[in-house]
């Protein structure tokens, strides 16, 4: 097999004791997972043992488009691929006394299920973190993971920074086998988009391709002076409840995480928002729960419900993104789901402009206030001066 320098790094780093989870970091068509793809091949080889060898992405489509797809090509670009090996129902192949297999990891049974030695996750910027978590646990050798650095996400905060893990960082010129053509067209798109460039060209962290949320930074509290304030509120219990404070001065808005936690009770949410002193400020809450609307105004809130209908979603999250939004830095839950929260994708790869209900209880409370009672203020603006 003609390989490249990301295959004898991650060999390198496969071949030491002292590494568990090796991180492959990188820019577009730099040889991640052809590599990896290489390497998990010709560790079934050379096995001497029996091993299982599981490949994971986010679902089968995607597996199909990219890993199952690369594989099969890889193997027969040598003349290797044996199609009486490949289960194509089960979607593994044997190599001797070792099985490979490839699952997506939204299907539970294959995620919390059997153990394996060897584990790989394509594009893990798309996994969940306790999705890792369970497949991770039930590998009993080596982790690899590979992945674009679309924004920052669990890798960062709660793989890297483990004594056992290794990260190769990779981009286009460690790939030698691209045609001149292709190495034209990857530099040319980033000439034309500055977040293409950062994360496909250079394979450093961007901003979220797709993202819902725009316009918004992290401040350090919120802001004294202001002219309007309400609090955003979206019911949950085992997933978490959302309450967000906001206020609106010289145009723009302030948000400040009150709630952003699970098993609560409505009393608990109560208590919340009048111990964080804001017990006199119009709370906007899901229509769909009018029982735990009366409850908390029965405690002495002023609760009003949200408005909803079947354009309210987008309304809502234009009017929001008008707004340049200050997020207070102890509202980490809001701002994880900022980094999250992105529209639907259709099956070449383009966005839908749906958001995918996901990461989103802060981002629904804060669009219930914005929908109701932001959506007639643009900015404070003296229009005099367009005056004909």
């Amino acid at each position: 097999m003609e390989t490249t320098n990301v295959f004898k790094n991650n060999l390198a780093a496969f071949i030491r004791p002292d590494v568990r989870t090796i991180v492959n970091k990188g820019g577009t068509r730099s040889s991640k997972t052809w590599s990896i793809l290489q390497l998990l091949y010709i560790i079934a080889v050379k096995s001497k043992k029996p091993r299982t060898i599981s490949v994971v992405s986010e679902s089968l489509p995607h597996l199909k488009r990219g890993c199952i797809r690369d594989f099969e090509n890889m193997l027969k670009a040598d003349n290797l691929w044996n199609e009486s090996v490949w289960n194509a129902t089960d979607k593994i192949y044997r190599v001797n006394n070792c099985e490979i297999e490839f699952f997506g990891a939204d299907t539970p049974g294959k995620v919390a299920g059997p153990a394996r030695d060897l584990l790989f996750i394509n594009e893990c910027i798309n996994v969940p973190f306790e999705v890792y978590r369970q497949l991770a646990t039930r590998t009993r050798e080596k982790v690899i993971l590979d992945y674009n650095p679309l924004y920052d996400f669990w890798v960062d905060d709660k793989v890297l920074p483990a004594t056992d893990s290794e990260l190769i960082h990779s981009t286009y010129k460690d790939n030698d086998m691209l045609t001149a053509a292709q190495i034209a067209e990857i530099e040319y798109q980033g000439s034309i988009d500055e977040n293409y460039y950062r994360v496909y060209i250079l394979g450093e962290t961007g901003s979220y391709e797709g993202l819902v949320i725009k316009n918004w930074d992290i401040v350090g509290d919120m802001v004294k002076d202001f002219k309007k304030e309400y609090i955003g509120l979206d019911f949950g219990y085992g997933a978490p409840t959302a309450a967000e404070h906001i206020r609106l001065s010289g145009g723009e808005t302030w948000i400040d995480e009150i709630i952003y936690e699970t098993n609560l009770t409505n009393p608990d949410i109560a208590k919340r928002i009048k111990d964080a002193g804001l017990g006199h400020v119009t709370v906007v809450a899901d229509s769909a729960e009018p029982k735990s609307i009366r409850e908390l105004q029965n405690a002495g809130l002023t609760v009003v419900p949200a408005d909803k209908g079947d354009d309210s979603v987008r309304l809502g999250i234009q009017i929001m993104n008008r707004y340049k939004k200050h997020y207070t830095a102890r509202s980490l839950g809001s701002i994880d789901e900022n980094r999250k929260y992105r529209y639907m994708q259709d099956s070449n790869g383009n966005y839908t402009g749906k958001p995918i209900d996901k990461f989103n209880h802060a981002k629904d409370a804060e669009r219930y206030v914005f929908l109701k009672y932001l959506g007639d203020i643009i900015t404070e603006f003296d229009f005099s001066v367009i005056r004909a």
